[in-house]
């Protein structure tokens, strides 16, 4: 229940996030791959996740006890998420024609790995992972973040 509740909260936080960074409902990115539990909470509402499914700017993408998923971003960038993670994709842009690129992706729980892409590659400042504690630039290629 308590679980629930969280995934809830999260998605209202990410929803307030997308509409304050001025969302579009373009797609970020899809669900290569996934094994057990996997989760989307979106526009308030949580349904069962699905390989190849659409990620958009402000998806909460939550693993259960033997989940694990992986994304792939529309600039290349791979994120995988290990059992009981929690994260949302805050901000995605990737225009590089009219050099307008962000990603901002909050990891609440758990373990996730981060392959840089196209963004970090082009404009390495505008790529953050946040974290309940800290905010990481990404200046390299790969980040395991663990977030307890």
């Amino acid at each position: 229940m308590r679980s629930m509740f969280m995934v809830v909260l999260v998605a209202a936080l990410a929803l307030a996030s997308a509409l304050a960074y001025g969302s579009t409902v373009d797609h970020v990115g899809i669900i290569k791959s996934m094994a057990g539990d996997v989760v989307i909470a979106r526009g308030g509402r949580t349904f069962k996740a699905g390989t190849n499914m659409i990620l958009l700017e402000g998806d909460v993408v939550q693993t259960g006890a033997k989940g694990k998923a992986g994304l792939i971003l529309d600039d290349d960038t791979v994120i995988s998420l290990g059992s009981n993670s929690m994260m949302v994709i805050k901000s995605f842009m990737f225009q590089p024609n009219e050099k307008k690129l962000s990603l901002i992706v909050r990891v609440f729980l758990g373990t996730v790995s981060f392959l840089s892409g196209q963004i970090a590659k082009l404009a390495p400042n505008l790529v953050h992972i946040e974290t309940p504690f800290a905010t990481v630039g990404i200046r390299g290629t790969h980040v395991l973040i663990q977030v307890d």
